[in-house]
């Protein structure tokens, strides 16, 4: 049959990278749904409630300070070694269009955990709004992916197998959701070490989330630990900063003086 010929976009030429480099990687999952019932109520009474994606930036971020193995990355040069690093980097999928297509662009979020939430979600914010060439992540990957694929596939090896340029160009966790189009499980590919999304919020106020992570780096238990302590981190410290929000723009009251 006969078709048409049609270029591939920048955009979509990064996606067919990211996914030649997710080949490798050993990914294993795991979904439970979390009951956000006090975040949902901080949610809903805060001045400019910040969206999901930043909530769970921040949430992922605090709990992954206190515990490294959800800031270590594997790595294969020089030799094959685990790589721990001091902060967490958040990868946000960010959802586009450019030349009237839909496209996906990785956003970084680094140190989100020393963050307010105002913060993660303005970042958020301006890769979702602003020119592509004016955010540095979104200029940084398209550079590389203008190259010729020789060179392309030269500089990813670069970046996939030493561990530090591993976190500066694929960080140490992403974040992605499919919420904002409906209900649906969503199993992303990366090259890790560890993919977080989410559903939509249920009735009974709760909501899935899906972790995905290289089986190199840990194992099942400690994901399932780490699915816990989430919960309770995004109806704790995310609830907590949400309500202190509403705080800080309510106005003070002033006192009448007789005259």
């Amino acid at each position: 049959m006969r078709g048409t010929v049609r270029k591939i976009s920048m955009p979509r030429r990064l996606v067919a990278d990211l996914m030649h480099a997710s080949i490798g990687v050993p990914f294993v999952s795991l979904t439970r749904a979390l009951d956000v019932g006090p975040l949902l109520e901080a949610r809903a009474l805060a001045a400019a409630p910040p969206g999901w994606a930043a909530i769970f930036v921040k949430a992922f971020a605090l709990v992954a300070r206190d515990e490294p193995i959800l800031r270590t990355l594997y790595a294969k040069w020089p030799w094959p070694s685990f790589y721990e690093l001091p902060r967490s980097i958040a990868m946000v999928a960010i959802a586009r269009v450019e030349e009237g297509q839909d496209c996906v662009l990785p956003q970084k979020v680094p140190g989100g955990d020393a963050l307010a939430l105002t913060e993660v979600e303005a970042q958020i914010r301006q890769a979702k709004d602003a020119p592509i060439g004016e955010v540095p992540a979104f200029r940084k990957i398209l550079r590389v992916t203008r190259l010729p694929l020789p060179l392309r596939r030269l500089m990813w090896l670069v970046g996939l197998n030493f561990g530090r340029q591993r976190a500066n160009w694929f960080g140490s966790f992403g974040v992605t959701s499919v919420a904002a189009y409906g209900a649906g499980e969503l199993h992303a590919l990366s090259p890790g070490p560890f993919i977080l999304s989410y559903g939509v919020v249920s009735p009974d106020q709760t909501i899935d989330v899906v972790i995905r992570w290289d089986h190199r780096v840990t194992d099942a238990a400690l994901i399932a630990k780490t699915l816990t302590r989430l919960e309770q981190v995004l109806n704790t410290e995310i609830a907590a900063e949400l309500r202190g929000q509403r705080h800080q723009a309510e106005p003070t009251p002033v006192r009448a003086v007789a005259t």
